[in-house]
């Protein structure tokens, strides 16, 4: 009887090991076929094959008593398995075992041919291993140098029809994932982003691969069609490939062996920023990020997310301030109150009402606009003279003086130090005067510092622009407080006992670089005229 180890798909290979395994036999009258097993697709290194545990079956209801392999390799690559069916498993039940091209038959095996058997498992275990490395190894240098090595693309890409290693954009998923993006910065929950597109018959991304002919399979496989979920619009939000950033390597296998799949460090990931065509700007995905960050649990008939949801603290406590709604008849109001008063933590309730809240944070956040509009307008003027030029030399050369100060102070130590040796000076007067130059030193480095500060602001003003200047700009007509412009402008809104607030912005040190920047500007031009 007899059980045909090999691969399950009629490739090349195995329709040419099982032709060479029949011509074998065809004259071997005490050999009748009783199965075919075959495993394609799957490793040698390991024996969870499922023809293989078919054929494992078979021998142990009795159906097999002889195996037949065209090398040990086809029976399995991994040498200590395969030396327990071969020296174990097969001998209990005996079975008996051909490998044909090496030699190999336990029924007229000497005790010289174990040794044999076992180097060559070895040889097997050891090709598997090498291959492994070179694979993995290929597979580093192609993530290094931006080709793209995933099976399947990620939604919103498609592999090059001219390079499969590089992503191009599909113009229809592409359109969606804008949608996703768009609709989360107008404040809209990822579950109820997921519902809008299950409404309008957008294709899941499953469901869209399986559309364009892609093989595509996950371990959940259910049978049924696969809808967009809160998880899937999340997964699409957090995904720097959207901004043209490739990250690589993520997760991996600890070797051939083990099947199971760990996530790297992230210093191990491969990443490659403008790699590809991007779907959204940065600045998009960044804000997309911070949206995500600060967003608060929303009720499943809440759409939006509220405009001031995980910015709010109690200035007191740091606890956050919660949103809550009192009804009053058939009106409803609604309050923050601080969440530390809640659970009993010691603080005071902080309650004010979201009217007045909103309303308070909209005044302060249209008179910081309207100053940066004023500062923009003082940058212009600064660029635009020649006095700028003139204060970055001016400031150049004061930096130059600071360390020839700073390079004649070392000198003189290292003087003082050969005037102590050559017996010109005591120990005592080397000690103090050398404490006098390391003083002069600190003072030179400490003024070279806020030199280099002064000259790299001057510099960063003539070379780029404040793109952060723009971010509020664009909202300058701005006249009721939503969730995009409060994530963008806010860092945070404190609230003090007494209904007193703080609105902290964003770029507050960008801000008050500029500040005093102008500052110094204005007293230096005021110094040139005088």
């Amino acid at each position: 009887m007899l059980a045909l180890s090999g691969k399950k798909a009629e490739s090349d290979s195995i329709f040419n090991q099982k032709e060479y395994i029949f011509d074998w036999i065809k004259n071997k009258t005490d050999i009748q076929i009783v199965s075919v097993r075959v495993d394609d697709g799957y490793t040698g290194t390991n024996f969870d094959r499922p023809s293989f545990q078919m054929m494992m079956e078979d021998i142990k209801s009795g159906k097999i008593n002889c195996v037949i392999v065209k090398d040990l390799s086809r029976f399995g690559r991994e040498y200590i398995n395969a030396g327990k069916y071969i020296d174990r498993l097969f001998p209990f039940y005996g079975v008996r075992l051909i490998a044909i091209n090496d030699g190999i038959d336990t029924i007229t095996k000497d005790p010289s041919d174990n040794l044999n058997i076992t180097l060559k498992n070895l040889i097997n275990d050891n090709y598997c291993r090498d291959i492994s490395m070179k694979i993995r190894s290929h597979l580093e240098i192609k993530r290094k140098n931006g080709e793209y090595t995933g099976s399947f693309a990620p939604y919103g890409y498609r592999k090059s029809e001219e390079d499969h290693n590089r992503l191009e954009i599909d113009e229809y998923a592409a359109s969606v994932v804008q949608d996703i993006f768009h609709w989360k910065l107008e404040g809209i929950s990822a579950d109820h982003i997921a519902k809008r597109l299950i409404e309008q018959g957008v294709p899941s991304p499953m469901e869209y691969k399986r559309s364009q002919g892609e093989n595509f399979k996950t371990g959940f496989e259910t049978g049924k069609k696969i809808s967009w979920t809160p998880v899937a619009v999340r997964r699409i939000l957090t995904n720097p490939v959207y901004i043209g950033t490739l990250i690589q390597g993520i997760r991996t296998r600890p070797n051939y062996k083990i099947k199971t799949v760990v996530v790297n460090d992230e210093e191990k990931w491969s990443k490659v920023e403008n790699n590809h065509d991007p779907i959204v700007s940065k600045k998009t995905f960044n804000l997309v990020q911070r949206l995500l960050l600060l967003d608060t649990r929303t009720s499943p008939s809440q759409a939006k997310v509220f405009p001031l949801a995980g910015l709010v603290v109690c200035g007191d406590c740091e606890s956050p301030m919660v949103r809550i709604t009192v009804p009053c008849g058939e009106k409803k109001y609604y309050y923050y109150v601080c969440d530390g008063n809640r659970k009993k933590q010691g603080c005071s309730s902080h309650r004010i009402s979201e009217k007045i809240l909103l309303d308070s944070v909209l005044a302060v956040l249209q008179e910081h606009i309207h100053l940066i509009f004023q500062m923009e307008a003082c940058l212009k003027d600064i660029q635009n003279t020649p006095l700028q030029k003139i204060h970055t030399k001016k400031l150049q050369e004061r930096m130059q003086r600071v360390e020839e100060e700073m390079d004649r102070y070392r000198r003189l130590k290292i003087s003082l130090y050969e005037d102590m040796q050559d017996g010109l000076i005591s120990k005592d007067d080397y000690k103090d005067i050398r404490d006098q130059y390391d003083q002069r030193i600190r003072e030179a480095q400490t003024a070279h510092t806020q030199l280099q500060k002064e000259l790299d602001m001057d510099l960063n003003s003539q070379s780029k622009p404040h793109e952060w200047i723009e971010e509020f700009l664009e909202h300058q007509d701005l006249q009721e407080l939503n969730r995009i412009v409060a994530v963008q402008c806010i860092e945070q809104v404190r609230v003090y006992e007494g209904k007193k607030l703080e609105v902290i912005f964003a770029h507050s040190q960008d801000f008050n670089n500029l500040m005093e920047q102008i500052q110094l500007y204005q007293n230096e031009f005021n110094a040139e005229v005088v």
